[in-house]
């Protein structure tokens, strides 16, 4: 009688552990497959993205009240227990999504001859038919663009928009059935966890693969004039990875690399732009081919922040100089930029972070000193185009 007892017990604790099982894997099931929204915004817009587990979206970006569906992206709802994969594993997935860009640029010098400089970088594939995002410096006034995909095939490529703001830029192929990144989610990041890079290190290594860790989640670096908010990574990075991808440990891209801390004595640390702001410029760079709601200041600027740069530019005192203005904005070429808005001036940093705080339509005052005297020139803020 007691051994069909224990035998009783034990039937009924399978079948009880059978249904949990079931049960457990129903819900999995159900939340897996129920669409999911992820939003992300920025001062000029905001996006929104639909999916369920391993399909293909798209998400519609919005600004200035109009809504377009703007490029397909590949997004995976992925539950807490999803598996981590390993770096090899990582490399296989991602990697056909990696692209190089070579660049040729023409120059002129003197006794009418041209000169071709030729610069290579890398680009992440954001879309089936062709759309790539990379580096704005990797393309920045390239006569000619190539790419070059994994399997060898190169491409002519047109530029479809940049932004020198957050150094992206969206170039286009004439190419389908092409493997886009899949997009993670950059807020949702871990200091510590594992971060690989694929790029092209050195304009030669096509399809590199490095590993590492996110260093940290939040660096406020100046990269020319402008202030950026970067993820830091220990994974090696090079000249050529630019525009290539930063990946997690599940094959999704999780920022795009831009910069490396340089020196003799200075290893593992490079930058990566945070993927969450990928997605916003790209979506306005493809819509419109520039940043809606951005501001064009209508100056070139150039930072004199030392002697030897004075002497190099025969002027007498440090500061923020005018290299160029448009015509009827009041600013001349060889201005010294004293204040914007009230707001002192020691660097284009500076002013960039001023014009930050405003809108395009605002009018500013701006303080120069031009031919040692002090002059305000107002000014209207205009939409940048470009």
């Amino acid at each position: 009688m007691k051994k069909q007892f224990i035998a009783f017990i034990m039937a009924i604790t399978i079948i009880a552990s059978g249904a949990a099982g079931f049960g457990g894997t129903y819900l999995a099931n159900i939340l897996s497959n129920t669409p999911k929204t992820i939003e992300a915004s920025s001062p000029y817009q905001s996006i929104s993205l639909n999916a369920s587990d391993g399909q293909d979206i798209s998400f519609t970006a919005s600004s200035g009240g109009t809504e377009s569906s703007v490029i397909p992206l590949t997004e995976v709802s992925r539950s807490p227990l999803s598996v981590q994969l390993s770096i090899p594993e990582i490399a296989e997935m991602a990697s056909g999504s990696i692209v190089e860009v070579f660049t040729e640029t023409v120059t002129n010098g003197g006794r009418m001859r041209q000169f071709v400089s030729e610069g290579a970088g890398s680009g992440v594939i954001v879309s089936t038919d062709g759309y790539i995002v990379t580096n704005n410096h990797v393309i920045d006034g390239a006569s000619k663009t190539t790419v070059r995909l994994r399997n060898g095939t190169e491409y002519d490529a047109s530029i479809i928009g940049r932004d020198s703001k957050t150094d992206l830029a969206v170039i286009k192929i004439n190419a389908t059935d092409l493997q886009p990144a899949v997009f993670g989610n950059s807020d949702g990041l871990v200091l510590g966890e594992l971060a690989v890079a694929i790029g092209n290190p050195l304009g030669q290594l096509g399809g590199s693969v490095t590993e590492g860790i996110i260093s940290a989640l939040s660096r406020n670096i100046e990269i020319d004039g402008q202030m950026m908010n970067l993820l830091q990574t220990s994974a090696a990075v090079n000249p050529g990875n630019s525009g290539g991808g930063l990946f997690n440990s599940y094959g999704e891209l999780i920022g795009v690399v831009n910069a490396k801390s340089s020196g003799s004595d200075i290893e593992g640390i490079g930058f990566a732009i945070p993927v969450n702001t990928v997605k916003v410029i790209v979506a306005d760079l493809i819509q419109y081919g520039y940043v809606a709601g951005r501001i064009d200041f209508g100056v070139t600027l150039i930072d004199v922040l030392d002697s030897r740069t004075a002497m190099m530019y025969r002027v007498q005192t440090t500061g923020v100089y005018i290299s160029q203005a448009d015509s009827g904005s009041g600013l001349m070429a060889g201005d010294r930029i004293i204040s914007v808005g009230g707001g002192e001036v020691n660097s284009s940093a500076d002013v960039n972070s001023i014009l930050d705080t405003h809108s395009v339509g605002d009018s500013l005052t701006v303080t120069v000193s031009r031919s040692g005297q002090t002059v305000n020139v107002e000014i209207i803020l205009k939409q940048a185009t470009s």
